[in-house]
């Protein structure tokens, strides 16, 4: 049976609405505490972290009520990067990490993500034992109408220090912009990035419990690209919700997005001796420009399903260096176990500070091809292939690439939404079979 609660990015919904309503959030602390105690893990607490979201600290504390029924101790980090938290949780004694976030959702959602003491995301079939075990107990469990509010015990800036580490040289001389998405880098990135040498101004960094990812951060560059043009930065870094992905700005107002960051990081790693087997993973979102440019230079590029988590399980399996995502989620396995956006932005500026030249200059070798994503709201999901008006479209797409572009359509695992792309040589083409396809969902699901 597939799971019922976690997605590809933890647990996500509507903010106070199943599952993410006070008894489930509740019965999800019980049920992970009792796992941990089959661990024999019972004597180490829990870190939490969160975004900014309103909603964070009430489920922060409905999730220590929880794991306190189960006997397990928690440490607040407040409001932490999903990359911090993961970070923390390995290096630090404890049991395991809990960040409450929907990354680039409205503030309106929320989430729970989880990760093993070892830094690394949940695996499925351990996720699906905590569901069976919260479905099992949920009928008797009550949730407190008021949970008490937690304390912020537990210094994240030892996070920042790694950061720090991680980088060969200061980005003394380069000028950033930051739109920092209102979320959980407002304060963090700014320090970071000053702290490594770079002249920083910072957007978007004044959460007020409602306004993150409004019209900024990683989905939203476009006043991103106006103070980069505007100030004659050398570079615009935007953040998701929690960031653990970046999308950059180049000096010219280009997006340097993940698939860009992946070519200019696997080069330069290439270029070091340490891309073990010229290998590196991403999704198959990945545009086929960027494979046909590490083709050019010898990288092997492998595909996996959408989601860092699927990344990095294929990383572990071919001992790969890099991973990533067309979204910004990039995975340096040298220093991290899960996609960390201000590890990305530092690493990539560290490389234009290594070569002297601009992101412009790094990006120049992806050529794109034109590619379109349609996302169709759905009232539900069903398989592919009983959609046989869709499989229709499908193959008429493909038949019509030829083998010169790509279609894909999936449904989301963090959103009601089937998701259709299509990428080939022809904007026009690309744009008139996307929609057809998506017009064809619609009559099945919408």
């Amino acid at each position: 049976m597939g799971k019922r609660l976690f997605g590809t990015d933890g647990i996500r919904g509507v903010a106070g609405v199943t599952p993410l309503d006070p008894v489930t959030i509740t019965a999800l602390g019980i049920a992970l505490g009792d796992d941990l105690k089959r661990q024999g893990l019972s004597g180490l607490p829990v870190l939490i972290g969160m975004d900014t979201r309103e909603s964070g600290p009430g489920i922060a504390a409905q999730l220590a009520e929880g794991l306190g029924r189960s006997g397990i101790a928690t440490r607040f980090a407040g409001v932490v990067t999903t990359p911090g938290v993961a970070y923390l949780t390995r290096v630090g004694d404890f049991a395991a990490g809990i960040m409450i976030s929907a990354s680039h959702n409205p503030f309106e959602d929320n989430g729970i993500k989880v990760f093993a003491r070892t830094g690394y995301k949940l695996p499925d079939a351990e996720e699906h034992e905590i569901e069976e075990e919260i479905f099992r107990i949920l009928p008797d469990v009550s949730a407190t109408a008021t949970p008490t509010p937690l304390d912020h015990t537990f210094d994240v800036h030892p996070y920042i220090d790694f950061l720090l580490s991680t980088i060969s040289l200061p980005l003394t001389g380069l000028k950033v912009v930051v739109d920092c998405g209102n979320g959980a880098a407002s304060s963090l990135a700014p320090e970071l990035l000053q702290e490594a040498g770079a002249e920083v101004t910072a957007i978007c960094n004044h959460p007020n419990g409602r306004n993150i990812n409004l019209d900024c951060g990683a989905l939203h560059v476009e006043r991103l690209r106006q103070m980069v043009l505007e100030t004659g930065a050398d570079a615009g870094i935007a953040f998701d919700g929690d960031a653990d992905r970046a999308m950059l700005i180049a000096p010219s107002g280009r997006l340097v997005d993940g698939d860009a960051i992946m070519l200019i990081a696997a080069r330069r790693l290439q270029r070091d001796g340490r891309l073990t087997g010229s290998t590196v993973v991403s999704t198959v979102m990945a545009n086929l420009g960027l494979e046909k440019a590490l083709q050019k230079l010898g990288i092997v590029m492998l595909r996996t399903p959408v989601g860092d988590k699927y990344v990095l399980e294929e990383m572990l399996r071919k001992d790969a260096a890099l991973g990533g995502e067309q979204s910004g989620h990039m995975i340096f396995r040298e220093y991290a176990t899960t996609g960390d956006g201000m590890l990305t932005a530092l690493k990539i500026l560290e490389v234009c500070a290594l070569e002297g030249t601009t992101l412009d200059d790094l990006a120049a070798d992806l050529v794109v091809y034109p590619q379109l994503l349609v996302n169709i709201r759905v009232n539900e999901r069903k398989p592919l292939d009983q959609m046989l008006g869709v499989v229709e479209q499908i193959r008429a797409c493909e038949a019509a690439l030829n083998g010169t572009g790509r279609v894909l359509v999936r449904f989301s695992g963090t959103e009601p939404l089937a998701r259709v792309m299509v990428e080939g040589q022809d904007p026009g083409q690309v744009e008139n079979w996307a929609e057809k396809i998506a017009t064809a969902i619609r009559a099945e699901l919408a």
